[in-house]
């Protein structure tokens, strides 16, 4: 039977560069980085065989050409993109050896308006695959068939290690281990207008 596998798990930070300058052709801000690799032990001790992926992203690709391979600030427990949590848009995606890598553009809806100003502010922000798929143990791994890809959204935990999306051009090394600056953040954004609806 599928089941929603959601890729989300505490992960240390390293340093990663954040950079500026790419924008769309709207203005928008790009940013680009691993959205998942393969054939290795996840953090959530799930194993992605390189097969599944490739055949998930031949189908994927037809999301990525119509302009709707749209993702959503944090994972929810749907297996439907909401657009009303909607952040960005991949416009590309490719294979880097056991990585596949991904462009992707930071929409100016409200959660994608919380994820730029995290990015702006040299937050790390995580990218997450969410998707539908039966679960085989094999050994000390959970082996996933079966799967049907929903979506990546950006987390700030990512089980895939070194799932991070950075700015494309100057970079600039920042470490951040504390969460306190994350929420300081969102609680800005969020109760700017005089009302704090989640806090």
């Amino acid at each position: 039977m599928k089941e929603l596998l959601i890729e989300t798990q505490l992960f240390n930070c390293d340093p990663i560069q954040l950079t500026e300058g790419l924008r769309s052709s709207a203005g928008n801000p790009i940013v680009e980085g691993i959205l998942t690799t393969v054939e290795l032990k996840n953090g959530n001790g799930r194993y992605y065989p390189r097969q599944l992926w490739e055949d998930e992203m031949a189908k994927y690709d037809s999301f990525v050409k119509g302009n709707n391979a749209l993702g959503e600030l944090d994972h929810n427990n749907s297996q439907v993109i909401n657009l009303k949590n909607v952040s960005h848009v991949i416009r590309e995606y490719w294979w880097d050896g056991d990585h596949i890598m991904g462009k992707i553009e930071i929409l100016p809806t409200p959660s994608g308006n919380i994820v730029k100003s995290l990015i702006e502010n040299n937050v790390t922000v995580g990218i997450s695959s969410r998707g539908v798929g039966e679960l085989e143990e094999r050994g000390e791994v959970m082996e996933v068939s079966q799967y049907s890809l929903i979506g990546w959204d950006f987390v700030s935990n990512p089980s895939n290690p070194g799932s991070y999306m950075k700015r494309i051009n100057e970079s600039k090394n920042i470490n951040l281990n504390n969460y306190t600056q994350v929420n300081n953040i969102i609680r800005e954004i969020l109760c700017s207008k005089g009302s704090c609806p989640v806090f």
